[in-house]
């Protein structure tokens, strides 16, 4: 509990404390006034402020002058208790929404907890704590035990366990060592390492995640929306209500020669102002979907606003890329098939030979297949085909090494692979060696994603890829998806995911989940873009309404889980407290309402509706 929320406690005590008090002192009239006046100003003093404030700068219809009114006004019928209970419970009622936002907060807090305070920086073999902003791009930084990695960079030296809960919401920690990529905002638990930085501080992860966050409040929902605009109306309106019912049932009685009754018509319009004070839908709503972002970033889920929140409840089409989002985007040698007596280990060392002057993720995928350190003494006259593969002498034998198209052009027949992936064919002095099948790897979360977003009522599961179709539609067949569009340019991605946007219906959405540079085009097209953070482009996470910091595509069908609770919560809320309100303020004017009602109208109502709202920063289920 914070400062403020210890002082209104205190004074919440102090004021009930009086109010028992003052209540079983035997005096009347302006002595009673006087002493339930203590209480009241203790526990009202603000809100009296506030009002008044609010009136001298034109911000008249608010919660704080419908409280002010109703409680001057009990005042001033002699209703003392009832005024000053008014008043404190609203503060009880105000205590406890703000505790309730403090624990929603809590989660972003620990988030925004990943921005580090400093850089160790390396220069002249001395370390200086600078500020992060101040280390320019190739700068090496030292990173100790339990400091956080304060800038995107690549491991020089040393190895240790990085832990990425903070940012990916996976509680296992990450092991790193020379030549491994390191983010920002992890914090590191065991060894030391030096890291040559690749970005500035402004452009690493950690900043890009905090501006997020910070700015995921300031798109709204289609609900949040509509809260506002109705409390812009709404509060006049019973103002307007109010004052009507307090002078116009008087003034028809004295026209028809019956007594006024001011003073029951008046206490009934002020009861009615405290019924209607609209703090339930003002607080619980923009609180829902706090909590939901909020409940979201704990698992590695970043929204950027509570309108893409809002949408993935009625999302019926996700289009995904294929490389780095349903596979893991690091291509590996997954099968060698070695012909002519030669084995697999030498099959494998003479094409990681041939390729090793070439920089090409195929030919990496080689050399680590490989396994040892290539000796490039023993190769010579390297020589690229474009589009074919390479050539070149490795132990005094001429190597060619490449697709169908080289082995076509050496005279070669090479054998037609039964699986798919990639295919590097290896013939040595013109005579065929075998092939090795390169593959990227698909991810062992694909196919239980795909599935939970069916089940989740996802229509069709879509995959849009650049890659052969051979590859495209193996890949599909293992993980499920309904359709499959292979051999796609980034505009014809934007294309196909232009025809779905025109068939579908009006109230459906369609995400695009993606990762890569070129998706960052149909990533801002789509109704909500999905972008992969760990892996990544900066540009796809720039375009994206929603990041999976860890990469997983099953937390597609998570945040949709999210989304559609906190939805209900939303709208769980919005009937619950207009239904009371509107009963209540019907019997509150017929007289058959008093005003420990109304609080209960007022009060009542906003604590449960806080309450259910905070419901949404729970962990959800598979069947939530």
């Amino acid at each position: 509990m914070s400062k403020k929320q210890k002082k209104v406690l205190i004074r919440i005590i102090i004021a009930a404390i009086l109010v028992v008090a003052v209540s079983f002192i035997p005096v009347t009239g302006y002595a009673k006034l006087g002493l339930f006046l203590i209480p009241y100003l203790v526990i009202g003093y603000d809100i009296l402020r506030k009002a008044g404030l609010g009136i001298i700068n034109g911000k008249v219809f608010d919660e704080n002058f419908l409280m002010a009114i109703a409680t001057i006004g009990a005042m001033a019928l002699g209703e003392y208790r009832e005024g000053t209970a008014v008043m404190l419970f609203y503060q009880i009622g105000e205590l406890f929404q703000s505790y309730a936002v403090g624990k929603s907060r809590k989660n972003i807090t620990a988030l925004m907890d990943i921005r580090p305070d400093y850089a160790n920086l390396e220069e002249n073999g001395e370390i200086t704590e600078v500020d992060p902003e101040d280390v320019e791009i190739g700068a090496i930084i030292v990173v100790g035990p339990g400091e956080k990695v304060p800038i995107d960079g690549i491991v020089v030296s040393g190895e240790s366990s990085l832990n990425t809960s903070a940012l990916t919401g996976e509680s296992l920690p990450r092991t790193v060592r020379e030549g491994d990529e390191v983010i920002s905002g992890c914090i590191n638990m065991s060894g030391v390492l030096r890291i040559r930085t690749v970005k500035e501080f402004g452009e690493s992860t950690v900043s890009k995640i905090l501006d997020l966050v910070e700015n995921s409040g300031m798109k709204k929902s289609k609900s949040e929306n509509f809260i506002t605009k109705f409390a812009r109306y709404y509060t006049p309106a019973v103002c307007i209500g109010a004052l009507m019912l307090a002078v116009l049932p008087p003034v028809v009685n004295i026209i028809m020669s019956n007594p006024a009754n001011w003073s029951v018509w008046l206490v009934r319009a002020l009861t009615t102002l405290v019924i209607s004070c609209p703090c339930a839908l003002v607080i619980s709503i923009p609180l829902s979907f706090f909590g939901g972002i909020g409940g979201a970033s704990v698992q590695g889920i970043l929204v950027k606003g509570s309108n893409y929140l809002e949408a993935l409840s009625e999302t019926k089409y996700v289009v995904c890329d294929k490389t780095g989002t349903l596979t893991k985007g690091v291509f590996e040698v997954t099968y060698v098939n070695p012909c002519g007596g030669i084995s697999e280990d030498e099959l494998l060392r003479i094409a990681a030979h041939a390729e090793s002057y070439s920089g090409h993720p195929i030919s990496k995928s080689l050399k680590k297949a490989y396994g040892k350190e290539v000796d490039k003494n023993i190769v010579s006259d390297v020589e690229e085909i474009s589009g074919h593969g390479i050539e070149a002498v490795v132990d005094g034998k001429k190597v060619d090494a490449g697709n169908v198209k080289l082995m076509n052009l050496c005279g070669v027949k090479p054998l037609v692979p039964e699986k798919t992936g990639t295919e590097v064919h290896v013939a040595i002095d013109g005579i065929y060696a075998g092939y090795i099948l390169i593959s990227d790897v698909i991810k062992p979360e694909a196919k239980k994603a795909v599935a939970d977003l069916k089940a989740a009522g996802v229509k069709q599961v879509i995959m849009l890829t650049g890659d052969s179709k051979k590859v495209a539609d193996a890949v599909a067949a293992e993980i499920g998806v309904d359709v499959v569009k292979s051999e796609l340019l980034p505009g014809d991605k934007v294309d196909e995911v232009e025809k779905i946007i025109n068939n579908k219906s009006k109230g459906e959405k369609l995400a695009f989940v993606g990762d890569g540079i070129n998706d960052a085009p149909v990533l801002s097209r789509a109704d909500i873009g999905i972008a992969m953070g760990a892996l990544g482009s900066d540009a796809a996470i720039e375009a994206a309404d929603i990041v999976l910091m860890d990469d997983d595509p099953a937390k597609i069908a998570t945040a949709m889980r999210i989304s559609r609770r906190t939805l209900r919560i939303v709208h769980q809320n919005i009937v619950f407290a207009l239904a009371v309100k509107i009963i209540c303020l019907i019997l509150g004017a017929f007289g058959l309402l008093n005003m420990w009602w109304a609080i209960f109208a007022d009060v009542g109502v906003m604590v449960l509706a806080v309450l259910n709202a905070t419901r949404a920063l729970l962990k959800v289920g598979s069947k939530d």
